[in-house]
């Protein structure tokens, strides 16, 4: 009988954490952390796709010793496996990203960081600590001045990668956050931008303890971007995900190579949100430093491929042009087994975000560390129990493919 010491008994897989951290959301954090677009049915394929897959396992090898670590970021990893940049962490549990932060550092799992956090980066980065790389999640937005101070700061604070968002020119239609009228609680803020507002706002020091800038809060609408005819009418007031994040400007030739220059050479450029082969190739033609296969946790183009489903082309496109770049993949992972699969179709690495938030949302610091933990050991479980002792040698003759007809069909 296993020792039940190691484990938490009221929650044994992901799927059980997700139910617990239901019971611990009110309903608008629920329905935000949880929506995706419009139907719903690209969140549910990027989560259905996976059993389109089955492991073809290999027997009689000494799998006495498994090593499930990888280098990502220049960084020693624990597992394949990172925690996503996700938004507003704080809605979870008062701790947010610092307790995810910390439970990272513990666990030896690289964190990525939204830029629209409820800690600042420079917080989260001392809680992940000197010798742990962050990544910081970008938006990049019309005015760039704002992107670039968001740079810099993430460069003197030591994170070792920007991760571009480029599937979010502008914003997919999520129901439930339009019926809830979702709004961060007054008690939360965004907290990248808090300096630029309290400047663009002309807040001093002595209105913030005296609270006479509440007022000017209040009259600073934030307005999203529009076109007016031939002219382009930037958005204004406040940064916010809604009004500032969606970019519909975002192109190839101008603005990856801006955003290299000014991230280089303390941090690498990885553009997020890739799902086809020919932007696979532009990636590799503007020589990004790493592409993340995504399309937004299912909560941006409803009726887009699944990103395991994805993941083939964007491989084979990539190593068409002999290209070393590292190919990422997030969306739908909930256990160790989806792990394997996505690194036997060619993907080096995986990120993980809704079971992260579950695990925050139900016992903060601890409840991260149990998420990483149960797909950490159901990782090493899944490895040996295939026959492979490193995460480089999993390759596609471990799976196949079954079709609409149940037919089974080597990759």
């Amino acid at each position: 009988m296993a020792n039940s010491k190691a484990h938490d008994l009221n929650c044994l897989t992901i799927s059980e954490l997700e139910a617990l951290a239901a019971q611990r959301m009110d309903k608008q954090t629920r329905d935000y952390y949880n929506e995706g677009a419009d139907s719903g049915s690209t969140l549910a394929e990027n989560i259905s796709a996976y059993q389109k897959y089955r492991i073809r396992p290999r027997v009689l090898r000494d799998i006495s010793s498994i090593d499930t670590s990888v280098t990502v970021f220049g960084h020693k990893n624990s597992i394949p496996l990172g925690v996503a940049p996700t938004a507003m962490q704080c809605l979870a549990h008062p701790d947010g990203e610092t307790a995810t932060a910390r439970a990272c550092k513990e666990m030896g799992v690289v964190m990525g960081l939204s830029s629209f956090s409820t800690t600042s980066l420079e917080d989260v980065k001392r809680s992940l600590g000197d010798e742990h790389p962050g990544a910081l999640q970008l938006y990049l937005f019309e005015e760039r001045q704002k992107s670039r101070q968001l740079i810099q700061r993430a460069k003197k604070a030591g994170y070792k990668a920007v991760l571009l968002t480029v599937d979010t020119p502008v914003l997919g239609r999520r129901n439930l956050e339009i019926r809830n009228q979702f709004k961060l609680p007054k008690h939360l803020k965004i907290a990248n931008f808090m300096q630029d507002e309290e400047r663009d706002q002309g807040v001093d020091n002595t209105e913030k303890e005296t609270g006479a800038n509440e007022s000017r809060k209040r009259s600073a609408a934030s307005e999203a971007g529009y076109q007016e005819g031939s002219k382009r009418v930037l958005p204004s007031g406040p940064i916010t995900f809604h009004s500032h994040a969606p970019n519909p400007k975002l192109c190839w030739d101008r603005d990856i190579e801006w955003l290299k220059q000014e991230c280089y050479p303390e941090m690498e450029v990885w553009v997020k949100g890739i799902a086809t082969a020919e932007d696979a190739l532009l990636a590799c033609h503007h020589g990004v430093d790493g592409i993340i296969v995504s399309n937004h946790g299912g909560r941006q183009l409803n009726g887009a491929l699944a990103t395991i489903d994805a993941l083939p082309e964007v491989v084979d496109a990539v190593r068409s042009q002999s290209s070393k770049i590292p190919i990422h993949v997030d969306g739908g992972i909930r256990h160790g087994t989806d792990v394997f699969k996505a690194l036997a179709l060619g993907a080096d690495f995986v990120w993980v975000g809704r079971p992260v938030l579950w695990g925050l949302a139900y016992k903060g610091e601890e409840g991260v560390k149990l998420c990483l933990k149960l797909l950490s050991d159901e990782i090493r479980l899944c490895m040996g129990l295939a026959g492979v002792t490193k995460v480089e040698d999993i390759g596609k003759e471990y799976l196949v493919k079954i079709d609409r007809s149940g037919f089974v069909s080597r990759l």
